[in-house]
This record gives C-alpha cells, sequence and structure tokens, in this order.
C-alpha cells in the first residue's frame, strides 16, 4: 500500500495552508509550515497536493483574474511617459536579471495578501504572474517597479537616462537584495 504523504511530500490543511511533511507516525502528521514553524495534523484532516488541486478546480485561475483586478493593475493616471517607461524597464532588466519577475512575482504576493488568500503565495507561478505584469501598461509596470524599490517613479525613470551607473545606484538602494536573491532561487514554473 503506497504511502499517502512520504517524508518531503507537500500536504494542504483545509484552510488552503501548504506545509512540508516530516513525518507521519500512525494517524498523526508532523509538518513544518513555510516559515519553520512545527505543527501537526491527524492524517485524515490533510490533503495531498492532487486532492487540493482537484478540490481548488478553477480557484487558480480565479486567484489570477483577483490579482489582475487589484488595485495595483488599476488603469494608470500618473504623468510618466510611455517611452521613458518602456526605456527603464528595459535597463532594470539588463542590469539586474530577473527583477522584473521579482516585481511581478511581488505585486502578486501584496494583491492576494490583501484580498486575504495569502496561503496560496507558495502556488503562484512566476510565469503567470508575468504575464500579468506585462499585461498592464509601460507607465503602470514602471510605477510598480518604483514602489517595489521604494522610489518616486519620475525620478528613477528619469535617471535611467541620464546612464547605467545611475539606474544601477538607483535600484540597488531600494532593492531588497535578501528577498531579491531568495527568489532567484525559487523554481520558474
Amino acid at each position: 500500500m503506497p504511502i499517502r504523504f512520504p517524508p518531503g511530500a507537500v500536504a494542504y490543511a483545509k484552510d488552503g495552508r501548504r506545509y512540508v511533511v516530516d513525518e507521519v507516525a500512525g494517524d498523526t502528521a508532523y509538518c513544518t509550515a513555510p516559515g519553520g514553524g512545527e505543527t501537526e495534523f491527524p492524517e485524515s484532516q490533510l490533503m495531498t497536493e492532487a486532492e487540493w488541486s482537484a478540490r481548488s478546480g478553477n480557484r487558480r485561475d480565479v486567484i489570477y483574474g483577483k490579482i489582475k483586478q487589484a488595485r495595483a493593475y488599476a488603469p494608470y493616471k500618473g504623468t510618466l511617459e510611455r517611452a521613458a517607461s518602456e526605456h527603464f524597464l528595459k535597463k532594470a532588466e539588463q542590469l539586474f536579471p530577473g527583477l522584473l519577475d521579482f516585481a511581478a512575482f511581488s505585486v502578486a504576493s501584496r494583491a492576494l495578501d490583501e484580498s486575504g488568500d495569502r496561503a496560496l503565495i507558495p502556488d503562484l507561478s512566476i510565469v503567470k504572474c508575468r504575464e500579468l505584469f506585462e499585461g498592464a501598461t509601460p507607465q503602470t509596470r514602471a510605477t510598480l517597479l518604483a514602489g517595489i524599490l521604494g522610489a518616486v517613479p519620475e525620478k528613477i525613470v528619469g535617471g535611467a537616462r541620464l546612464g547605467d551607473n545611475l539606474a544601477r545606484a538607483m535600484i540597488e538602494k531600494g532593492l531588497d537584495v535578501a528577498a531579491f536573491d531568495a527568489f532567484g532561487s525559487r523554481r520558474r514554473q
């Protein structure tokens, strides 16, 4: 008889929280939460990844729809120029490969957090988050990236036209390097 939750398997609680199974003894599953906290559940109250996917059905598609409708992707109403925003985004990706993926994932994570669906953040697809991000206007994307970097959009977009060194310095100043490096080790799915 196959083991339902071998050590290292992903398990989902009924509320959608994701855990990694450390061990199953009898009817009790000992798990670790993404933050490192340890907990235990009756095995019958956990779902495998396949069971969770079947239960949630199209919920993931609904989640990406919810992200697209988030306040972050509202129509742009600022003063940034389209060409300058495009230049800034290209320069940022050139200087820091993967930065736009990081921005797209960060925006989606914030949107889920704001909507109360924080438990679904570990299941986000970087590819789908990037598709949503690319669907926004260049001005919106530049504003979102500036927000992640803690910069004034007009200043950082304008600074990108003054050369690579200034753009690199402005991005490095606001970039959470630890979070960006941790994101870099995430599987691109």
